[in-house]
């Protein structure tokens, strides 16, 4: 099968950057797929995604005329150019299991921890300043 933009191939990633990932297409080329090309959620590392050796499905988006090659993973999985729905479907994080939690349970805890970190700044700063209660004498 020919290469050409708008189809679906299977592919070996080869190299991984901070920017995306290489993935070996069949005749021996290779493409690109950007970091923001991964998954339909925000990729804050691609190496929660994906890692040399995996074999992915890829949608060509485009064909330079110096032979570079832009390739999807997000665009096979169902997103759309320009979907974000927030769902990282099959290439999830590894090891960060989505959860069903309700927006209220998501809620409490975001709070219990923004309490958290509120009183140990407190802590951290009432330490420096010489520590609630302290009289301070001024002459």
């Amino acid at each position: 099968m020919a290469l050409e933009v708008g189809s679906i191939v299977e592919g070996k990633v080869t190299g991984i950057t901070n920017f995306g990932a290489f993935v070996e297409l069949e005749e021996g080329k290779t493409g690109l797929v950007h970091i923001s090309e991964v998954a339909d959620a925000y990729v804050h590392d691609i190496k929660d995604y994906l890692k040399e050796n995996d074999v992915v499905k890829v949608k060509i988006i485009n064909m330079q005329d110096d032979g570079k090659i832009g390739l999807s993973i997000r665009q096979v999985n169902g997103g759309g150019p320009g979907a974000r729905s927030g769902n990282a479907g099959r290439f999830g994080p590894r090891g960060r299991g989505r959860t069903n939690k309700s927006f209220e349970e998501k809620l409490k805890g975001f709070l219990k921890e923004s309490d958290e970190r509120q009183q140990s700044l407190r802590r951290s700063q009432d330490s420096k300043r010489g520590g609630r209660g302290t009289r301070r004498d001024f002459f």
